[in-house]
């Protein structure tokens, strides 16, 4: 083991905390290869002004694997599982009444409670079951590619397409109303986009980390609001859908609480499609900027599963996750102390050259693509069969639909240090 800790440089360590860097993307992306070039692929971060916990990052595929597979050793709980500063987690802290989640998801569970919450569903999301969905998709992904082939040869996929298209999939399973799905989007991009003033909605630019918690807590409490209602309308007259499977649950014969009812629907609601849209805009992007590769897809549908991984890895929507050690551990060649916090950085380990060959090329065409986006073991994405699903029927569609496809402006990412990826993506098109 070794013997002392590998700090990680102070301008790379506010890096990787910084909303900005993951929207510039190849400057983090250049950073993450020189951690790895220069024997930090788990490094600590510690601030100079302690505005954080220091914690240990991580920037390689083996490790972010290592610690993703070993749910005993690390875990997502007690401390918070996404990054926060001291300032934001004390406020979680009072709003809660003195947990670090504002939110208490399969996201933030360990454990016996984990796996028993998480059996609730894990059938429904199996490909089997997805087959009687199947055919809904495929409706809601033409109406999808009608409405932006209708709105003439130019616009902005991610409102034309990518970000509406998951989110009516996933509220029609659901079993929310499609009259309120543009509430679930705007509360989904204040959730996650908290720390993009144009996601967020606020109007306000730099807003202090407090009131961006703030913003999350108000998004949470709607969301809580809504779900009960919700929740209690399946009770009393189950149907066959998703919110009746979670209404209903039952834990060791008793009902689960209110608090992991509305955990479950909100991780449900916004993690279903926000994920997906940055994907889905991610492999657009892609196929805008390499005509070549574009033709390539349209005339081989067998690359179709080829496109929807390397969308997958290359945008890595879920940036990161936090965990805490258990136990005293070794990792990459660094000491862990219980307690320790850490940061398995997907961005980082889906670019890392020792797994993936020139991996800031979008290929469709990559062999062996063992990508780590959607998590590894007992929290590998509950949810990644659909997602992968969705996006191989829109996919379908686009490519029938369209014969070529161009930027028609600069593409933007979000500011966000969780989820993140494209916020506009400006096309040019020609209708098949």
């Amino acid at each position: 083991m070794a013997t002392t800790q590998a700090l990680i440089p102070p301008h790379i360590g506010a890096a990787v905390i910084d909303p900005n860097a993951y929207a510039a993307w190849s400057p983090l992306l250049d950073q993450f290869d020189w951690l790895r070039d220069n024997g930090l692929r788990v490094g600590k971060v510690v601030a100079p002004d302690d505005s954080h916990e220091p914690f240990w990052h991580i920037a390689g595929f083996d490790e972010v694997m290592k610690v993703s597979k070993d749910n005993q050793t690390y875990l997502n709980n007690p401390k918070s599982a996404v990054f926060a500063l001291r300032s934001t987690e004390a406020l979680a802290k009072a709003i809660t009444g003195g947990s670090p989640h504002l939110v208490e998801s399969l996201v933030q569970m360990d454990a016996p409670k984990h796996p028993k919450l998480r059996r609730l569903t894990q059938d429904w999301f199996m490909p089997k079951n997805l087959r009687n969905v199947e055919a809904q998709i495929r409706t809601i992904a033409e109406a999808s590619v009608a409405r932006m082939l209708d709105a003439g040869g130019e616009g902005d996929f991610t409102k034309l397409v990518s970000s509406p298209y998951p989110l009516h999939v996933v509220m029609q399973i659901l079993g929310v109303p499609e009259s309120d799905e543009q509430r679930m989007l705007v509360l989904t991009q204040q959730m996650f986009g908290g720390q993009d003033e144009e996601l967020n909605q606020s109007g306000i630019k730099n807003l202090p980390p407090e009131m961006i918690t703030q913003i999350v807590a108000g998004a949470v409490k709607d969301f809580e609001a809504y779900f009960a209602a919700l929740a209690a309308e399946r009770r009393k007259c189950p149907v066959d859908d998703l919110a009746s499977v979670i209404a209903n649950g039952t834990i060791d014969g008793a009902p689960i609480s209110d608090r992991d009812t509305a955990g479950y629907y909100i991780i449900a609601a916004s993690a279903g499609h926000d994920t997906t849209s940055a994907s889905t805009a991610g492999a657009m992007l892609a196929l805008a900027q390499d005509p070549a590769q574009f033709a390539l897809v349209k005339a081989n549908r067998a690359l179709l599963s080829g496109i929807v991984e390397e969308a997958i890895r290359w945008t890595t929507p879920v940036q990161h996750f936090m965990r805490t050690a258990a136990t005293d551990s070794e990792l990459g060649g660094q000491r862990i102390a219980a307690g320790d916090w850490l940061m398995i950085n997907y961005v980082a380990a889906n670019h890392d050259p020792a797994q993936f060959p020139d991996p800031r090329r979008f290929d469709a065409t990559r062999e062996a693509n063992r990508h780590v986006a959607f998590g590894a073991g007992a929290h590998q994405c509950l949810g990644l069969h659909l997602a992968r699903l969705e996006m191989r029927i829109l996919f379908e569609v686009l490519l029938d639909r369209i014969d070529r496809i161009e930027l028609a402006g600069e593409p933007a990412r979000a500011k966000s240090t969780f989820v993140g990826g494209l916020k506009r993506l400006p096309l040019r098109w020609k209708a098949a």
